[in-house]
């Protein structure tokens, strides 16, 4: 499959009262033509700024690209100038933020901020910008299309904030599309509406996704592979099916095991957690950043930190124990 988006090698530091703190180290993934890939981990692990490294849409300063590409089509965003980076956003490269409550304008009406991208990219009047907002709020399942575009987002469902985000993200028919959590503040039911959404839109436009959670679960009906970040590093990558029958990282185990209702979960009141919390990044010291949460550690863990390596097809893993201790 040929890759639509090629993150190499990136990393990303932002300027702290307590010294520079590296959120981003060395992370490659790349999103083939069409393919869905979630970026999974804890909050603090990376991915969504990541995500938004990919966007250039991180504040520099304090935040830097120390190194690394970000190639989309084979054009490096991470040296493109701010012009180019306008004519590509929402055109060709668009986003689904975290919150629709802080990321949508509460004094312009929704079918005004889906409009403008319409006008800026594809050139259309006003009345046209409008006539395509309507059929795009149906089309991401909101009642009464003709109605709604006049409404606020104050006035608006938490739910029906999150369609006007997706049917802004897919204004200009982007060839991929970044969802960073965009089911976090959501109940179960409409989780499930928006995903399914997501996954209905991907195919009928034949686009790729990067979708961002923190929830293993979130992503096993929706995308064909799975990124797992720790603290800034990617340390496990396999095809979704490999990754929940055969989880090689013990962070990836520990998440999989709070998924609820996966493997022996099913009734059980408390699920497991993974002790501890993630490491500061200013201080991570020598060795597997994981080593001070993980029960398989091993003298070696403390030594180095474990390169990703790939041991099945397709299946890269960076752990020391998963890789026969060598």
């Amino acid at each position: 499959m040929k890759p639509l988006l090629r993150v190499e090698d990136l990393a990303v530091a932002f300027d702290t009262e307590g010294g520079e703190l590296v959120a981003v180290d060395g992370v490659s993934i790349a999103v083939g033509e069409g393919e869905a890939v979630g970026l999974v981990g804890e909050s603090g692990c990376g991915k969504s700024v990541t995500s938004l490294a990919v966007m250039r849409l991180l504040p520099e300063p304090p935040a830097r690209i120390v190194r690394g590409r970000i190639l989309f089509e084979d054009e490096d965003l991470a040296a493109a100038p701010e012009a180019r980076l306008r004519a590509i956003r929402g055109q060709k490269v668009a986003m689904i933020f975290q919150e629709p409550m802080t990321a949508l304008n509460p004094v312009l009406t929704v079918g005004v901020q889906i409009g403008e991208g319409l006008r800026q990219h594809r050139g259309l009047t006003a009345a046209a910008a409008r006539k395509e907002s309507i059929v795009l709020l149906a089309q991401v399942g909101i009642p009464a299309p003709e109605e709604r575009i006049d409404a606020y987002p104050h006035q608006l469902s938490g739910g029906m904030r999150q369609r006007v985000m997706i049917a802004t993200a897919l204004a200009c028919r982007p060839k991929l599309l970044l969802a960073d959590e965009p089911t976090t503040a959501l109940d179960v039911t409409i989780q499930a509406q928006i995903l399914a959404l997501l996954a209905t839109l991907r195919r009928e436009l034949s686009m790729s996704l990067l979708l961002v959670t923190h929830d293993l679960g979130v992503v096993a009906d929706v995308v064909d592979r799975v990124v797992v970040m720790y603290a800034g590093k990617v340390v496990e990558e396999a095809e979704v099916r490999a990754l929940f029958a055969g989880p090689r990282h013990p962070y990836t185990r520990g998440l999989l095991r709070s998924v609820p209702g996966f493997g022996d979960n099913a009734g059980k009141k408390r699920l497991p957690t993974i002790r501890g919390v993630v490491p500061d990044l200013r201080t991570l010291g020598s060795g597997c950043r994981f080593r001070d949460r993980c029960d398989e550690r091993i003298a070696r863990c403390d030594e180095a930190e474990p390169p990703l390596v790939e041991l099945a097809a397709g299946h890269r893993v960076a752990c020391f124990v998963a890789a026969g201790g060598a």
